[in-house]
């Protein structure tokens, strides 16, 4: 039997990158089902393989359903991204950890064959290293990149026999997509030069590694095809380039073509800072970024000007704020709970 998927769940799908993967699963020929609870955005249009349940993966019934029939599991569902993992504590808990570590150890018996664990480069929370690779320690700073540390541990452990799993740490993401973030840190910067005509720029020193979310799907489909051997195990780091915050505002300012912007500089007790090492993902993976980061300035600067983002004060595009205004319940609070 051959281990490479043809029906794929996506937890998560209507989010941010789920928006951008979805559509790249059906154009590669994958049956897909998306589990979302659309906190952010509206279920997209039906479509020929494509099946959406709305739902909560907390919902563990609902999500032994989802995984009838379903031979690759992506799991993008969750308080994502460390200020939102701090918002709630508790929410977070239920969702990052609880749920996540219930889904992984629900797919194998269900008949998945190939779970491809969605962890983060902030696991590695500050770092000197001048190559932070995947044989060095975690070291994360916040619940957030705790509990996808935690939830990578106990995923990999799993791998065994038919089950291949796989665990990506994908770089700080930019570039457009159907559910826009405004909240990451190229898009800040973006959005700032574009509709408020200034830069703040909080710190400016720390490194950030950068990477095209439409970058992030094609490592995702070539994990997919992978043969078992080359990723069953194994961890990569996903990166396109090391950009400082400055260095960013500054690639803001000649993208978009207004090199007089003034920059604003402020403090800032985000202490992470690390510069993220790619060759494992090159070397054993294919994987070869294509989009760098004057790409999604300038897609996201479109989508700002051309409608596409109608309102960018709107919550929506912010995940603390948008979760500041429609806190999320306790699973135990549910009429389900």
């Amino acid at each position: 039997m051959s281990n490479k998927p043809t029906s794929v769940l996506v937890t998560g799908g209507g989010g941010y990158v789920g928006g951008v993967l979805v559509p790249a699963l059906l154009s590669a020929g994958y049956r897909v089902r998306v589990l979302d609870t659309f906190w952010f955005s509206t279920p997209p249009l039906p479509a020929p393989n494509l099946e959406v349940v709305v739902g909560d993966i907390r919902d563990q019934a609902l999500m032994a359903r989802c995984l009838d029939g379903i031979d690759a599991v992506i799991p993008l569902a969750a308080m994502s991204n460390d200020p939102s993992g701090d918002l709630q504590p508790d929410i977070t808990r239920e969702i990052n950890l609880d749920a996540s570590l219930a889904l992984g150890a629900a797919a194998r018996p269900a008949g998945v064959r190939r779970f491809v664990n969605i962890s983060s480069a902030s696991v590695y929370g500050t770092n000197d290293s001048p190559r932070v690779t995947e044989s060095l320690e975690t070291n994360p700073q916040t619940l957030y990149a705790r509990y996808k540390a935690d939830v990578e541990v106990e995923m990999l452990a799993r791998d065994d026999g038919d089950f291949v799993v796989t665990s990506v740490r994908p770089a700080t993401l930019s570039g457009y997509g159907p559910r826009m973030r405004l909240d990451l840190t190229v898009h800040i910067l973006t959005c700032q030069a574009v509709v408020d005509g200034h830069l703040r720029v909080f710190g400016g020193a720390q490194q950030r590694p950068n990477l095209s979310v439409h970058d992030l799907v094609r490592a995702l489909l070539l994990i997919l095809r992978a043969p078992a051997a080359t990723v069953r195990g194994r961890t990569f780091n996903l990166v396109e380039t090391n950009y400082t915050v400055r260095a960013i505002a500054d690639w803001v300012k000649a993208v978009v073509g207004r090199p007089g912007l003034t920059v604003d500089a402020a403090p800032t007790d985000d202490t992470r800072s690390y510069r993220l090492d790619g060759e494992r993902a090159r070397t054993e993976l294919g994987f070869h970024p294509l989009f760098g980061v004057d790409h999604s300035i300038t897609a996201v600067a479109a989508a700002l000007t051309d409608g596409r983002v109608p309102d960018p004060t709107d919550s929506r595009w912010r995940n603390v704020a948008h979760l500041t205004r429609h806190p999320v319940q306790s699973w135990s609070d549910t009429p389900n709970g």
